[in-house]
C-alpha cells in the first residue's frame, strides 16, 4: 500500500486526502494481520513523491530527489520472498542512506543495510507533516554531500542537522563591513510598518525632516549583513538548511545613536560594529535549528513577568510587511516563497522574527521615548511564535525605572511570539536625577570590576542590587553583576535573580563608601536596608575600599 506523511500526521486544507491515505494504511494493518497465517505479507511506504501532485509546491531540485526508481528498491525488497517483514510502515526519512550522489541503488543494497533501516536507536521524533519534510530535506542534504547518517555515532545530532561542531567551534568569522545611506533607514523603517499616515513616524521616514534619524532597531540589519553576507558561509562544519532556522533570541544594544548613513566596521569574531574608531553598537544572537536538540530540560521558564500596563497593537499589512522587510538583508526564502515554507512546515510564509522585533520596539519608543532614537539603550527579546503576515501585534508594556519590560502577542488569538523582552532606555535629555553623587561612585565601580574581571567573579559569584533614594523617594535603580562573565554594572534593574538588595539614599551612600559611616551602624540605624543574603555583602568590600578614589 502507499499512504502519505499527510495521512500520517494530518495537513492542513486535505481532510479528504489524509482521511483517504490513513484508510489505506488502516485496510494494510488488518491485512497483514489476517494474512499473516498464509504466508501473505502486507506493508505500507510513505515516499513523499516528486509528482504532478507536488510539482507545483516544491522546488525542482527537491523534485529532481524523489523520482520513483528511489524508492523502488524498497519495494523489491518487500515483496522479495526473503523479507519477513509484516505490518510496517516505511516512511522516507532518517534511517540509513541507500542512494548517493551519481551512484546506482539496487534491492541488494536495501537488503544488506535492512537491519540499520529498521533501527530507532537514533531515530527522529516526527509529529507533523513539516517535521517530516524537515528531515527528509536533512537527509537529502547528505546525499548531495556524501555523508552518511550513523557514519560518526558521536555527533549523530550534528550530522543530522548539517552542523559539525568539531569543524565549527574556534572558527572566526572574517572582518567585514556594511556600507549603507538612508535609503536603508527609510527602507526597514517601512518593513517594520512604519506610514506616513502617523505624523510621528515622518522623522524615520522623510530624508529631508529637520529630526530624519535611524531606527535603533536598523543596529540588527547591520551586524546580520556581516553574519550572512559570506560571513557564516565561510565557516566550516556550518552547513545548515535554512528550512530548519529559527530565531531564539536577540540582543542589541547601541553606544551612540546610529547614523543615517556611513560605512560601519566590524572586526574578526566580532559584533561590534565601529564608525572609525567609534564603537555604534552591539549584538548578539542566539540561532537554533530545528531537530539539532535533544538535550532535554525545561522549555520556558518560572521566572517570566506577566504585569501588562500600556497596550498598543499594530496590524501588519499582508504580505508586503515580509516583502519589504526582506529587502534589508534578510534573504530566507521561508518569508516569501509559499513551496518553501511548506517545506518548513508552514501553511503559508511567515512574518521575520526580527520584523516583529521591530514592531514592539517602535511600539515602546513611542510611548516611553517620544520616538527619541537617542534615547534607545538596549533591547533583548525570546522569539516564541511565528506571526504570519495580515494578522495584528499587540505590544504589552510596562515601565520600571529607566527599563521596558514587554511582551508581544498576536492580537486574534492571544498567541505570544515575543517573551522575556525589555527595552532599556536612556534618562530623557534634561531629566533631574537630583544631581546624584552616587553616579560617579556607580561609574567607578564599574572601572574597577573591568580591571579585576573574571577572578572577582569567580571569587564572588553574586548579583547585588542597589535602590538609591533622594527625600525619601527612589530616585536610581543599580545592578552589580559579579555572576556572570567578567562582571560589569549598569543602570536599571537585573532581569534576572538578585542576591542582595541594597536600599540607602544618596547621601548616606556617599557617607559609607567615604567611611564616614560604618555600614553596620546604617544597617541598625534603619539608615541603609538589606534584602537576601546579608552575608554575601562582605564580599563588596574589595570593590569599596579606597574611598579617596571613590
Amino acid at each position: 500500500m502507499t499512504t502519505s506523511a499527510a495521512g500520517i500526521y494530518g495537513n492542513f486544507g486535505q481532510a479528504n486526502y489524509s482521511a483517504a491515505k490513513l484508510g489505506l494504511l488502516g485496510l494494510a494493518n488488518t491485512l497483514a494481520i489476517e494474512g499473516g497465517k498464509y504466508n501473505i505479507h502486507c506493508n505500507t511506504i510513505a515516499p513523499v513523491a516528486g509528482s504532478r501532485l507536488t510539482e507545483t509546491v516544491m522546488p525542482p531540485d527537491l523534485l529532481e530527489n524523489l523520482k520513483s526508481e528511489y524508492v523502488a528498491p524498497l519495494v523489491l525488497w518487500l515483496t522479495h520472498e526473503d523479507c519477513r517483514d509484516n505490518g510496517s510502515l516505511f516512511e522516507r526519512t532518517k534511517g540509513a542512506i541507500m542512494r548517493h550522489k551519481n551512484s546506482h541503488m539496487s534491492p541488494e543494497d536495501v537488503r544488506d543495510k535492512w537491519d540499520k533501516i529498521c533501527d530507532f536507536y537514533d531515530a527522529d521524533k516526527i509529529s507533523t507533516i513539516g517535521e517530516s519534510l524537515q528531515s527528509l530535506v536533512s537527509v537529502l542534504s547528505q546525499v548531495e554531500s556524501g555523508e552518511e547518517i550513523g557514519a560518526n555515532p558521536t555527533s549523530s545530532v550534528a550530522s543530522a542537522s548539517g552542523i559539525n561542531p568539531e569543524a565549527a567551534v574556534g572558527q572566526k568569522l572574517p572582518p567585514s563591513q556594511f556600507s549603507y545611506s538612508h535609503t536603508q533607514c527609510i527602507l526597514y523603517a517601512l518593513g517594520v510598518g512604519m506610514s506616513t499616515t502617523d505624523q510621528d513616524s515622518l522623522r524615520f521616514l522623510y530624508e529631508n525632516h529637520e529630526e530624519f534619524g535611524c531606527l535603533p532597531t536598523f543596529g540588527v540589519i547591520i551586524s546580520q549583513n556581516a553574519m550572512m553576507d559570506g560571513g557564516l558561509s565561510s565557516v566550516p562544519g556550518l552547513n545548515i538548511d535554512l528550512t530548519r532556522v529559527l530565531h531564539g533570541e536577540q540582543y542589541l544594544e547601541l553606544y551612540k545613536p546610529l547614523p543615517t548613513s556611513g560605512i560601519l566596521r566590524f572586526a574578526p569574531f566580532s559584533m561590534h560594529a565601529y564608525n572609525g574608531d567609534e564603537l555604534i553598537c552591539y549584538n548578539q544572537y542566539s540561532i537554533f535549528v530545528v531537530g539539532a536538540g535533544g538535550f532535554g530540560g525545561k522549555r520556558s521558564s518560572d521566572k517570566a513577568r506577566v504585569k501588562p500596563f500600556y497596550t498598543r497593537s499594530a496590524t501588519v499589512p499582508a504580505r508586503l510587511c515580509a516583502a519589504l522587510y526582506r529587502l534589508s538583508g534578510d534573504w530566507n526564502p521561508l518569508h516569501i516563497d509559499p513551496s518553501f515554507a511548506a517545506m518548513g512546515g508552514f501553511k503559508e510564509p511567515i512574518l521575520h522574527g526580527l520584523c516583529s522585533f521591530g514592531f514592539a520596539a517602535r511600539h515602546v519608543l513611542k510611548r516611553y521615548a517620544d520616538n527619541d532614537p537617542s534615547r534607545f539603550k538596549a533591547i533583548k527579546v525570546r522569539f516564541i511564535k511565528p506571526v504570519l503576515p495580515g494578522q495584528s501585534l499587540q505590544t504589552e508594556m510596562w515601565k520600571e525605572g529607566d527599563r521596558v519590560h514587554l511582551q508581544c502577542k498576536v492580537k486574534e488569538t492571544g498567541a505570544v511570539v515575543l517573551s522575556g523582552a525589555y527595552v532599556d532606555l536612556h534618562p530623557a535629555s534634561g531629566a533631574a536625577t537630583g544631581g546624584l553623587q552616587s553616579e560617579l561612585v556607580f561609574a567607578e565601580i564599574g572601572r574597577r570590576i573591568k580591571d579585576m574581571g573574571a577572578e572577582l567573579v569567580r571569587k564572588v559569584n553574586a548579583v547585588f542590587g542597589w535602590e538609591i533614594t533622594k527625600d525619601g523617594q527612589s530616585a536610581a535603580q543599580w545592578t552589580i553583576d559579579l555572576r556572570t562573565g567578567s562582571g560589569s554594572v549598569h543602570k536599571g534593574p537585573y532581569s534576572g535573580k538578585v542576591d542582595v538588595t541594597f536600599t540607602v539614599s544618596d547621601e548616606d551612600f556617599i557617607q559609607v563608601v567615604q567611611g564616614k559611616l560604618n555600614p553596620q551602624q546604617a544597617f541598625f540605624s534603619g539608615k541603609l536596608k538589606i534584602r537576601g543574603n546579608i552575608m554575601l555583602s562582605q564580599k563588596l568590600e574589595v570593590i569599596l575600599k579606597d574611598p579617596a578614589k571613590l
